[in-house]
């Protein structure tokens, strides 16, 4: 399917999705301008896009592959693709893994989550598939034994190890416990989440022989955001244009960001997509531009959508919401989701503000984590596979809460990461 012409396409998802009709009501009839249109409310957005009686889409759901897209048990997020856009989707990223690295010939491993409605194992593999240089694919997964995932990397040779760097460096410390290397292996792709300067000295120590480098950035619900940069900043990527439309916005005022350097929250625009049409979506992320005119951009950690803690996605709005059911009696009085790096791991404090911070909170504060757990069950099990540290609380006053130092806002995700 070729690129929507804007009009038609902002058309189209006012004339079908009844979402868009309504966040679009007021707008004149012909939006002239990407930047005429609101930036689409997550909550809003999420609220409609429900499995049944479905107000986002533009069709009935009767062809399409559909993915979970984080969210919690009680609050699930699903996105959909039709066939058509899926092979577009993997298509341009598969192009785009050319740029990443991957050389004819490769044999790579694919080691991604699969099943339960996540999309990274089967979007990396279809990516590959599509990719415009031949390779050998091997889809083994994240969750086998490593030491079945050692072997068969070292009975094939493997040259390239995708893979999130949780998953990666599990392997790799592994590895370099029993004294083994894999010296075969020329690239590490990772993505899904962010990689730390800290981790790189065990990458290098298990594949001695590799480049660490991003595979490209994507999500499942936002679509192809930006493709892999050859460079020493792995953060760095360029815009998929003409498929999407980038912008960064200014956090305060909400509109787009016009010099290089200056932090903004990345939204994006699917020219593609119809089924489930993304027009001027917050993905979730900040990011600063390298050089606008080109296209290249720096990812710069979570914005206040939501947070990623090692493997697990959270939304802001769904922990607001356990937290308010846990807390009949009103006694948390703010909220941020704070993420810190020990160790070598990242792990998620819920920074719970209240009149009198002390150890009578405490049964209030275990409840609350309790409840989190149970909804985000993946952060439980990441925390027993060693690759996040276990979620805590951290009980202040209001007043120590983080806010914007221009507008005194509150700050909902506090990222205190290093940035490198």
């Amino acid at each position: 399917m070729p690129v929507q012409p804007f009009a038609e396409l902002i058309r189209f998802a006012r004339d079908k999705s009844p979402f868009y009709r309504k966040l679009y009501a007021r707008l004149p009839e012909d939006v002239a301008d990407l930047t005429d249109l609101p930036l689409v409310p997550q909550t809003d957005f999420w609220r409609a896009n429900s499995p049944r009686d479905n107000g986002l889409l533009t069709a009935p759901l009767d062809e399409a592959v559909v993915f979970r897209s984080g969210g919690t048990t009680g609050s699930p997020k699903f996105s959909y693709y039709t066939r058509t856009e899926w092979d577009e989707f993997t298509t341009a990223f598969g192009a785009g893994l050319v740029n990443a690295g991957l050389r004819p010939g490769h044999r790579v491993a694919d080691l991604f989550y699969a099943g339960d409605l996540y999309a990274s194992f089967s979007f990396v593999l279809d990516s590959l598939h599509r990719s415009p240089v031949a390779n050998v694919r091997l889809p083994l997964g994240g969750a086998a034994p490593w030491e079945s995932t050692a072997a068969t990397l070292e009975e094939f040779r493997v040259q390239v190890v995708a893979g999130t760097p949780t998953t990666l460096c599990g392997l790799a410390e592994r590895l370099v416990a029993a004294g083994r290397t894999l010296p075969d292996v020329e690239l590490v792709f990772f993505g899904g989440e962010c990689l730390f300067g800290d981790q790189l000295p065990l990458l290098r120590t298990a594949f001695p022989h590799a480049e660490t480098r991003s595979l490209g950035y994507a999500s499942v619900d936002a679509g192809l955001l930006g493709e892999a940069v050859p460079g020493d900043d792995p953060r760095v990527h360029r815009a998929f244009t003409p498929h999407t439309v980038v912008e960064i916005v200014d956090d305060e005022t909400a509109r787009p960001v016009a010099d290089d350097g200056v932090p903004g929250r990345l939204v994006v625009t699917d020219l593609r997509r119809r089924l489930m049409p993304v027009l001027r979506y917050p993905v979730g992320d900040r990011a600063e531009w390298v050089d606008r005119r080109t296209g290249l951009f720096r990812i710069l950690g979570r914005a206040e959508e939501g947070v990623r803690v090692g493997p697990v996605s959270l939304y802001t709005q769904d922990v607001h919401d356990i937290v308010t059911a846990a807390d009949p009696r009103g006694e948390v009085t703010g909220l941020q989701l704070v993420v810190r790096r020990e160790n070598g791991r990242d792990g998620l404090v819920l920074r719970l503000a209240t009149g009198e911070p002390g150890d009578a909170h405490a049964a209030l504060g275990d409840a609350v984590a309790a409840e989190v757990l149970a909804q985000r069950p993946l952060y439980g099990s990441a925390t027993a596979a060693g690759h996040v540290n276990p979620l805590s609380v951290e009980w202040v006053r209001h007043r120590d809460l983080a806010v914007n130092s221009r507008s005194g806002k509150l700050i909902r995700v506090v990222d205190e990461r290093p940035l490198s």
